[in-house]
């Protein structure tokens, strides 16, 4: 069977090998203008997901938790409030610019004690075996060329009774706002990114992106064949975005 040496970009067509120095160039472009725009595309309504996978993760005083692909730091600041000064709060992300930004804002919100700060690609995490309590990937899977090998790579480092949580745009259920959403995501979100990040391309690969990302059940499924076990899903704002739950057994 002939090996497929192509992936997605967006709605592009491209070689595996390119899709992860494409992917660092969009966040590289709109780094600086990320909290913002996340404000405005979403109508702050992502802050409420976010909290949302602070709520069900079932983190504790005393854990070590992975924060994957971890932006300028949501879900880390909440995590390391709920981990305490005794637990660690590993804050990842592929690219260095997130990175940078993640980092002063953390210090400046005075998380300077159980955060730790690493650079580091979600398909091969340089992390011990069944070393984390929980792993979380917010909006960040679907920017990954080998989903599966990001799974595995996860599912290796979490330890037994341990848990991974998928923050991940999804598939609305409701028809008439898929239809309103596809407008917004493909009319208006690529000019309001010209406007405010000048930067209109990598707006319109971001609503790509999430369009050509696995549904519900295929991640479910996918996490499922990768080992997890009692695997959910947990629909917000009528699908638009999901929370996907497993544990390692």
């Amino acid at each position: 069977m002939p090996i497929n040496n192509t992936t997605h970009f967006g709605f592009q067509t491209i070689p595996k090998a390119a899709k992860a120095s494409r992917v660092r160039a969009v966040f590289d472009s709109i780094a600086n203008k990320y909290d913002l725009m996340n404000d405005l595309m979403s109508f702050g309504i992502h802050r409420l997901w976010k909290r949302q996978v602070a709520k069900i993760c079932g983190v504790r005083k005393g854990c070590k938790m992975l924060d994957l692909a971890a932006g300028t730091g949501d879900l880390s600041s909440r995590f390391s409030r709920l981990v305490g000064p005794d637990g660690l709060v590993v804050f990842s992300d592929i690219n260095n610019a997130m990175l940078e930004q993640g980092r002063s804002r953390m210090l400046d919100e005075g998380h300077a004690d159980n955060i730790r700060y690493i650079q580091a690609d979600a398909q091969y995490l340089p992390f011990p075996d069944d070393f984390f309590s929980c792993v979380t990937i917010g909006f960040g899977l679907r920017n990954v060329t080998h989903k599966q090998l990001a799974l595995e790579a996860i599912f290796r480092v979490v330890k037994p009774g341990g848990r991974l949580m998928v923050l991940e745009f999804s598939k609305p259920t409701n028809k008439i706002l898929e239809a309103i959403y596809d407008w917004y995501s493909f009319s208006l979100m690529p000019k309001i990114g010209k406007l405010l990040a000048k930067d209109e391309d990598s707006y319109r690969y971001l609503a790509e992106s999430i369009r050509m990302h696995p549904d519900q059940e295929t991640l479910k499924q996918m996490m499922e064949q990768t080992g997890f076990e009692r695997c959910e899903y947990f629909n917000l704002t009528a699908g638009i975005v999901a929370i996907h739950r497993g544990y390692k057994g």
